[in-house]
């Protein structure tokens, strides 16, 4: 029977829920947790806050079902994606509000890959003041752009899913992106940063 499930699409799995079996719903949840939790995570950077955020989703996605409110376009992991990206902005709104976020808290490895095999502290030292840098510099380019940033290299996003997550053009998704770069490429130049 599991292996059936897992050959069935999201529409048949969503259609055999609002028909009656309530485990499909669980199938579907299953299928794209990884996903999504892994995008919250990124966004965050708190496992406890994700995994608040992650159940807030699928809680708000299984109402909206339940509720009939669900037009089935397809595009099931989308839609969730956009719960949890809102989940995400409510988050910050809320932080704000009460503090102003500070990544190195969180300890997000932003630039990871270019750690060496076996870094001694030096190297922890340099790498720390870099990732710091970096964060700093993102966190000063206007929200849109943060957003793209935080979309295509944290969690992974094409620019197609970064269109359909923020509800824009692909066009306007690559357009942000590239006024990032500019802006991030001006700060660097302007405050002398040797980013190696």
């Amino acid at each position: 029977m599991n292996t059936n499930v897992n050959m069935l699409s999201d529409r048949v799995l969503l259609n055999n829920y609002l028909s009656g079996d309530r485990s499909a719903i669980s199938e579907l949840i299953e299928r794209h947790s990884q996903r999504v939790r892994s995008y919250i995570g990124m966004m965050v950077r708190n496992d406890d806050i994700a995994d608040d955020i992650f159940q807030e989703t699928f809680i708000k996605a299984v109402k909206v079902i339940d509720e009939g409110r669900y037009t089935d376009s397809g595009k099931f992991l989308s839609w969730v994606l956009r719960i949890a990206h809102n989940r995400v902005l409510d988050h910050f709104r809320r932080e704000k509000s009460s503090r102003q976020i500070n990544e190195t808290e969180a300890g997000y490895d932003m630039i990871g890959s270019l750690r060496l095999a076996e870094p001694n502290t030096e190297d922890d030292m340099i790498q720390g003041e870099i990732e710091q840098t970096i964060r700093e510099l993102i966190d000063s380019l206007p929200d849109e752009q943060q957003e793209v940033v935080r979309l295509r290299y944290f969690s992974k996003l094409s620019f197609q899913e970064i269109a359909d997550e923020t509800e824009v053009s692909i066009n306007t998704a690559l357009g942000r992106m590239r006024y990032a770069l500019i802006n991030l490429r001006k700060m660097i130049k302007d405050r002398n940063i040797v980013l190696n």
